[in-house]
């Protein structure tokens, strides 16, 4: 089963050498379920030819925000809504998370509360994940026909679903101790308040639920949820 990726950011050059792009963080996430990749780099204004170039489809985080004025973006959008229509399987996370959310009819905002950064505990589907987080943007408004399936404190949209097909997710599974580790000590300074940082850096060696996502999102793509 091919899932192609579509990538709206790059990683940060300091993670490059050791862990890769976007695409191959998701490749080791989802490692062991049978999918073959190909990445599309949506960010450059590289787009498949339609939705059917895929069996299944995952849309990356980015240090973008959805409401920003890009030219890849209504593409972007529209692509999305095609992949609805076509009944094809699509998940996001934390941006993918977002323009989904946008592109069928939801409303996205930088976030008066801040920054979420660090393993985080949500209520998914019933059930407690600890996953890393790093946003500032939340979904305020779920798209009509959606369902909140999701939530964390501070985070009242956390993860959504479209049927049996689309699934979105606020935090990031594809990011382990090492990815958190150099976006705190690069990414963050100056960014995110000292605080927060602090506290993201002392719970660099929680365990996530990184396996158990990874299952939900394969459920998705082979199984339709």
């Amino acid at each position: 089963m091919k899932i192609g990726i579509l990538k709206t950011g790059h990683a940060p050059d300091i993670v490059l050498g050791e862990l890769g792009d976007y695409d191959a963080m998701f490749a080791r996430l989802l490692e062991g379920h049978g999918f073959d990749f190909e990445p599309y780099n949506v960010v450059d204004e590289e787009f498949p030819d339609g939705p059917h170039a895929a069996d299944g489809w995952l849309v990356t985080g980015s240090r973008h925000g959805v409401y920003e004025d890009h030219p890849w973006l209504p593409p972007l959008e529209q692509l999305i809504r095609d992949i609805r229509a076509a009944d094809l399987p699509l998940v996001g996370v934390c941006f993918g998370h977002q323009v989904i959310a946008q592109a069928l009819g939801g409303k996205v905002v930088k976030h008066p509360d801040g920054w979420r950064v660090g393993a985080t505990t949500y209520e998914i589907d019933g059930r407690p994940y600890t996953l890393n987080a790093w946003h500032q943007d939340q979904i305020i408004a779920a798209p009509p026909g959606s369902e909140v399936v999701g939530r964390a404190e501070g985070c009242d949209i956390a993860a959504l679903r479209y049927g049996p097909r689309i699934f979105s997710v606020q935090p990031h599974p594809e990011f382990n101790a090492t990815m958190m580790d150099r976006l705190i000590e690069h990414r963050a300074i100056g960014v995110v308040p000292d605080p927060l940082r602090d506290h993201a850096r002392a719970r660099l060696d929680t365990p996530t639920d990184t396996d158990a996502m990874a299952q939900t999102i394969a459920d998705i793509f082979t199984k339709g949820g």
